[in-house]
């Protein structure tokens, strides 16, 4: 299964392997917490995509 991000370099939508995925979390400067997922191109450069709590929850993927 893949999941799909979006490069902002190359400007279109890429799919990117679920086993090359982790689940993160961000903390804001505020307190909030923010819930994504990161993956690398094929040429190193990173990504993320944020998704809700419920999806992130519902992802069986490594926390990296």
């Amino acid at each position: 299964m893949t999941i799909e991000f979006y490069d902002v370099k190359i400007r279109q939508k890429v799919q990117i392997a679920e086993s090359e995925v982790v689940k993160t979390t961000f903390t804001t400067k505020n307190g909030q917490t923010r819930y994504g997922l990161r993956a690398k191109t094929e040429d190193g450069r990173n990504l993320t995509k944020f998704v809700s709590k419920a999806d992130w929850e519902s992802l069986n993927l490594p926390e990296g």
